[in-house]
């Protein structure tokens, strides 16, 4: 076997656009005069494992549709995984096998998308590869609605979840308000160590409304107190309040104030739950008004009908930039978007070395949260804006969205 391929694989939590990255990836492969067939990993490194694969060209050469509609599908086509790869020092047996995968798949490049825990394993395996001269080029492609990753301006996926939060907090205002009663509404918000979701929330202002009328982050540190009076300026001054504010807050000791006792997942991270039902108790006991907490928790993950058109054009560029950059002989990096303007909104696409981004994590710069730190500044709400514009057309059928078909992924 002479041909040069390629193989590209998925991992951490779905976006609405991490297939986007996949399809521009296979629309790469496509246009090449390198490669000849591109194979999914499904269930991310660990297909590689498993010896799971899908040849990507064949499916997308079946029917001409299938690459638009991959692109506006939801979640992960290929599937995903939680896995850590060990420090190959310590045990390089799955690397060996790794390796060998692409030896006899004739892989000259592989693609990971994913985020920090994704960027982890595009290091892992570079270092790897250069131990033993290995060819194969490891790049990897970001994405992450909680848009820490370094090195680059935003990463895929977080201007779609900033779109269906900034909407969901503006249909969350129009429900309070129809109430003449003092109450207080508290949104959580997905963020454990930065506040980008949550203040996304702020897109929600317009002419009408200035919900949400608190804005809390983890950049800085949460005190209850300063809550409690924040929020009872404001009963004075209006009937309702709308608070956000990010599961991961913690206190001046950096103890989140929702973590479940002992619990962290693979990679050490806190379990959070229940910021927001904290908040609810503790206004109930010491405000005594009505108060209610809601949580957007998964839905901002997978709401492709509120897809920013942005967002998946930039996924499906980066996909492509990615293949680009393999032919160049890059390798141990991740593809980057570069902010060129804000107004009109234009970027650029590059890379960067995968040793800057991995293990690393992106906070809102404090200058960008108000002293008070209550509330966000204006260079925020001029860095977000661009992110969740243009919408996408969606295909209907009975009333539902038309998807790519993953049945493959629940037979795994």
């Amino acid at each position: 076997m002479n041909q040069k391929n390629c193989m590209v694989a998925q991992s951490g939590g779905p976006t609405v656009a991490i297939n986007a990255s996949l399809a521009g990836v296979i629309a790469g492969v496509a246009g090449s005069s390198v490669y000849h067939t591109i194979y999914g990993s499904l269930n991310g490194i660990t297909g590689i494992l498993n010896n799971d694969f899908i040849n990507l060209t064949e499916l997308m050469e079946k029917d001409a549709d299938n690459l638009t509609r991959l692109a506006q599908t939801p979640a992960m086509y290929l599937g995903s995984c939680r896995y850590k790869l060990p420090n190959y020092l310590d045990d390089d047996s799955p690397y060996v096998f790794i390796f060998k995968q692409f030896a006899d798949y004739n892989i000259e490049a592989f693609f990971y998308i994913g985020g920090n825990d994704s960027m982890d394993t595009v290091l892992k395996l570079s270092e790897y590869g250069k131990h033993i001269g290995s060819p194969v080029r490891i790049i990897g492609i970001p994405k992450t609605i909680d848009n820490d990753l370094c090195e680059t301006d935003h990463t895929p996926g977080f201007g779609s979840a900033a779109k269906y939060i900034a909407s969901s907090l503006l249909e969350i205002a129009h429900d309070t308000f129809i109430y003449a009663v003092k109450s207080v509404t508290i949104v959580e918000i997905m963020g454990r160590d930065a506040g980008w979701l949550t203040a996304a929330s702020a897109l929600a202002r317009n002419s009408y409304n200035t919900a949400p009328h608190l804005i809390y982050l983890p950049e800085v540190p949460f005190d209850s107190e300063d809550f409690l009076l924040d929020v009872k300026r404001l009963l004075f001054e209006r009937n309702n309040v709308i608070v956000a504010v990010s599961e991961g807050i913690r206190d001046a000791s950096g103890n989140y104030i929702s973590a479940s006792e002992q619990s962290v997942d693979t990679f050490g991270h806190s379990q959070l739950s229940g910021a927001g039902k904290t908040l609810e108790f503790l206004v109930k006991e010491k405000l005594g008004v009505k108060v209610r907490s809601v949580e957007i928790n998964v839905l901002q993950r997978c709401a492709a009908h509120l897809a920013s058109k942005t967002d998946l054009d930039e996924s499906f560029a980066l996909g492509k930039k990615a293949v680009a950059l393999s032919e160049e002989g890059v390798t141990a990096s991740m593809v980057t978007l570069e902010r060129v303007s804000n107004n009109p909104y234009e970027v650029s696409y590059g890379y960067a070395e995968i040793k800057h981004i991995a293990n690393e994590a992106r906070s809102i710069p404090l200058d960008w949260i108000s002293p008070s730190r209550n509330d966000i500044e204006q260079p925020l709400i001029d860095y977000l804006a661009p992110l969740i514009v243009g919408e996408m057309p969606i295909t209907y059928q009975n009333g539902l969205p038309v998807y790519m078909d993953v049945s493959h992924l629940s037979k795994h």
